[in-house]
């Protein structure tokens, strides 16, 4: 089985993604270490280096690639927000937040590499410059956004509003979700 955790920016996909992983003993994937690894080559922050994909689509094929190519494995969480497009036969969660809770939450994990996580303030700004380079290039790239009513069913099998949520309960949710409708035994 292939998993794809979606979802918005300080939604706690990597965690869960990371947690899932361990308790099921599935590999985990996570396309935002792809890119923090691209940008790091470059000498670049990753919201620089997307402003730059919004210009330069050889960085998002890059990506794709890579991501594509986990089709052929099984037992994997993948976190990435387009892996529902890329990953189609995949289970499909989507995390949403409130974005002071989602901003808050990033700037308390202290990713000083960052140079946009300098205070709250700046990491509130960079959280919505960050989301809406990604709508640019999703739109402009694969005519999808997934933060566009994510709660439609075609597109994501749960959405998980983990706002007022600890990572062990949205774990428990997908958990759930997985044992309810047969995917874990």
């Amino acid at each position: 089985m292939i998993i794809t955790i979606s979802g918005k920016e300080g939604s706690g996909k990597s965690t869960l993604a990371k947690d899932l992983a361990k308790k099921l003993g599935y590999r985990y994937y996570s396309v935002g270490d792809f890119m923090s690894e691209l940008a790091q080559q470059r000498g670049l922050s990753v919201l620089e280096l997307q402003k730059l994909a919004e210009k330069d689509s050889s960085i998002d094929r890059a990506l794709d690639d890579r991501q594509r190519k986990l089709n052929k494995e099984d037992s994997i969480v993948v976190d990435s927000r387009l892996g529902y497009h890329f990953l189609p036969e995949s289970v499909k969660i989507f995390l949403t937040v409130d974005d002071l809770v989602a901003a808050d939450r990033i700037y308390a994990q202290g990713r000083k590499d960052e140079k946009e996580n300098i205070n709250f303030e700046a990491t509130f700004a960079a959280l919505k410059k960050r989301r809406s380079s990604n709508i640019k290039r999703y739109q402009q790239y694969y005519g999808v956004n997934p933060y566009d009513n994510p709660y439609e069913e075609e597109q994501f099998d749960l959405v998980v509003n983990t706002t007022h949520l600890k990572p062990k309960d949205a774990l428990k949710k997908v958990l759930g979700f997985l044992k309810k409708n047969r995917r874990l035994s």
